[in-house]
Formats: C-alpha cells, sequence, structure tokens
C-alpha cells in the first residue's frame, strides 16, 4: 500500500464521517464504512510502515479530524444550504365583535365540507356540517367553536 493510496483511503474515511454527521444523520452505513476505513487504513500504516509512521499517520489524521469538524460547523458556508424561508401562513382568527352565530354570508370555494366564505366583507376559513356546499351559495352560521366556524346552507 504506498502512501497516495493511505492518503485516499483517510480522505474518502474521512468524508464519509462528515457526510454521516451532517447530512446523513444517525448511526449509519456512511459513519460505520468512514470509520472502519480510518482504522484500517491506519493499521496498515502501523504494518506495513512502522510505528513511527503509524504514530504521525493516526496524530495528523487525528488532528485533520478535529480541524475538519471545527470549521465544517464553524463556518458560514452551510448556512447557504439552510432552509431559511418563514411561513406566512396565519390561523383562521375569528373576532367576536365582527362575526356571530346567525351571521349569513356567501361561499367563495366549495365546501367540502370545508372552505372559504365571505361574512362582513372579510374572508374566513368555514366547515359545514358534513355536506358539500357549492361556491356562491348563502350560509348561515350555526356554531363558532373557538377558531372554528360551522355552517350550513341557509334555505
Amino acid at each position: 500500500m504506498t502512501w497516495s493510496v493511505i492518503i485516499i483511503l483517510l480522505l474518502v474515511g474521512l468524508l464519509f464521517i462528515l457526510l454521516e454527521i451532517l447530512v446523513i444523520p444517525g448511526v449509519g452505513v456512511a459513519g460505520v464504512l468512514g470509520t472502519v476505513l480510518l482504522v484500517f487504513t491506519i493499521w496498515q500504516t502501523y504494518k506495513i510502515y512502522g510505528f513511527v509512521a503509524g504514530h504521525y499517520t493516526l496524530a495528523s489524521t487525528l488532528v485533520f479530524t478535529i480541524l475538519l469538524l471545527y470549521f465544517s460547523f464553524k463556518s458560514k458556508t452551510w448556512k447557504k444550504m439552510m432552509l431559511n424561508s418563514k411561513i406566512e401562513g396565519k390561523v383562521n382568527t375569528v373576532d367576536e365583535k365582527k362575526i356571530k352565530v346567525g351571521d349569513i354570508g356567501k361561499t367563495i370555494s366549495r365546501l367540502a365540507p370545508s372552505g372559504k366564505g365571505l361574512f362582513n366583507g372579510e374572508y374566513y376559513e368555514v366547515h359545514s356540517q358534513g355536506d358539500f356546499i357549492d361556491p356562491g351559495k348563502k350560509i348561515i352560521i350555526v356554531k363558532i367553536n373557538f377558531n372554528k366556524i360551522i355552517v350550513k346552507l341557509k334555505k
């Protein structure tokens, strides 16, 4: 085994360990394979080149691993790969002053059994009592349960 093969195996082992830590969570094949490659390569260095070369390989591998992990976690390169979007959605908030049981409105979308309704000029997410109601139909509020508006078809 030449020094170039030893260096390549060490780098591949470190790459597998880095992938296991940063990309593939848990104890998986990449982490085990990377550890086995590092141990095998260091063991072969001891066996082929002796204790001095083996100690240098072991020490340099440990130092390189620590530096690689330190700079991987510290650098801002991983921030470019992270998801930074914000959730802009909101919960259906019901203001008891603006909407109440008995109000009449109309469906904007099909209620199957939930959809959009328009009451007093504002849009709300509404739920029917299990019925399917087509868009543009008049509906009446039967019950308001926290932020859930229950409606039925106005006849």
